[in-house]
C-alpha cells in the first residue's frame, strides 16, 4: 500500500466541505500538448503505426481529447485507439495489422492499479512481449512529457478558485496522470500548497480515491471537479456532486464556478435542477461516435 493511500485513510478534515479537482485538462490547459506532441508520436513509433499514422492520430485524438473517452488511464485509451483503428476499412485496405495484445487487454482487465509500477511488475512475471512493449511506450510518453511539457499554466480563474475554496473546504487533486507529473505541475506553478493530497495513477482509480476521504464529509458537502465523463462516474459512485469544466470551453467554466457555482455548493443550492442542468450541458460537448463513423 502507498504513502499516498495510507495519508488518504488517515485523512482528518480540517474543513466541512471537500472538493476533488482532475488536473490535465481541467486545471490545466495541457491535454492538448501532452496527448498530440507525447502520447500519439510515440504511440505511432512504438506501435509502428507510421502507414496509418493519419489514422491513428484521428483515432487518439478522439478517444482521449473529444469524446466521452476523454480523460481515461491511457491504458484503455490506447486499447481503444487500437480496437477504432481495425474497424477502419482505410487501415486494412494499407494491409497494416493492428496490435492485438491480448496480454494488455488482460492485465487491463484485472489489474486495479493501471501504472507503470504495476506494469513493470506484470511484465517481468510473465515476460510477454506486449506488456513489455506497453510499458516501453508509457515510459516514452512520461520522458516526452517531462522533456516538453513545462510553462503551462493553470486555466485562467483556477489559482482564484482553488484560493476561494482552501478557505472552506479542503482540496484534494483526483487524476489518472502519474504522480510524479503531477506534483511538479502543481509545484511549479505555486498551487500545490492548497492540495492536502495530489493523488496519481499509482494509487489507484478517481472512485477510489473519492472513495477514501468521502465519509469523513456529510451528504452534499463533497464536490468533484472534473472535464470528463469519468471524473463524474467518480462523483457519483461516490454520492458526490460534479461540477463540470467544459472540454473547449474551459475558461467560462471555471469563471461561472468562481462566480456562482461555488457559492451555490456552499449554501447548499447545489444538488438537483442546478446540477442536473450543469451535466446536460456538459454531456453534449462529447460524443460517443467519431466523425469519420
Amino acid at each position: 500500500m502507498s504513502e499516498t493511500v495510507v495519508a488518504l485513510q488517515a485523512f482528518q478534515r480540517t474543513h466541512k466541505f471537500l472538493v476533488g479537482i482532475d488536473s490535465d485538462g481541467c486545471a490545466f490547459d495541457t491535454m492538448e500538448v501532452k496527448h498530440k506532441e507525447c502520447f500519439i508520436p510515440n504511440t505511432i513509433n512504438v506501435w509502428d503505426l507510421q502507414a496509418v499514422s493519419k489514422f491513428a492520430r484521428e483515432a487518439a485524438e478522439f478517444v482521449n481529447l473529444y469524446s466521452k473517452w476523454r480523460g481515461i488511464n491511457r491504458f484503455p485509451a490506447l486499447l481503444k485507439t487500437f480496437d477504432l483503428l481495425a474497424e477502419r476499412p482505410e487501415v486494412a485496405k494499407r494491409g497494416v495489422k493492428i496490435p492485438a495484445v491480448p496480454q494488455l487487454r488482460h492485465w487491463v482487465q484485472n489489474e486495479t492499479k493501471l501504472a507503470n509500477p504495476a506494469l513493470e511488475e506484470a511484465a517481468n512475471a510473465t515476460r510477454h512481449a506486449d506488456l513489455a512493449l506497453a510499458l516501453r511506450w508509457s515510459t516514452s510518453v512520461n520522458e516526452s512529457i517531462e522533456n516538453l511539457v513545462r510553462g503551462v499554466p493553470p486555466f485562467p480563474f483556477v489559482r482564484e478558485c482553488l484560493q476561494k475554496i482552501s478557505e472552506v473546504a479542503n482540496v484534494i487533486v483526483v487524476s489518472a496522470t502519474p504522480g510524479a507529473a503531477l506534483l511538479r505541475e502543481w509545484q511549479e506553478h505555486g498551487i500545490a500548497r492548497y492540495a492536502a493530497a495530489i493523488c496519481g495513477q499509482e494509487i489507484g482509480t478517481k472512485k477510489q480515491m473519492l472513495g477514501w476521504v468521502r465519509d469523513r464529509y456529510e451528504p452534499d458537502h463533497v464536490l468533484m471537479i472534473g472535464d470528463a465523463p469519468g471524473d463524474l462516474d467518480a462523483a457519483q459512485a461516490n454520492s458526490a456532486l460534479f461540477y463540470p469544466i467544459n472540454p473547449g470551453d474551459e475558461d467560462a467554466s471555471w469563471e461561472r464556478f468562481s462566480r456562482v457555482a461555488f457559492d451555490t455548493f456552499i449554501h447548499g443550492d447545489y444538488a438537483g435542477d442546478y446540477e442536473a442542468k450543469l451535466i446536460t450541458e456538459f454531456d453534449a460537448y462529447l460524443p460517443e461516435n467519431p466523425p469519420w463513423k
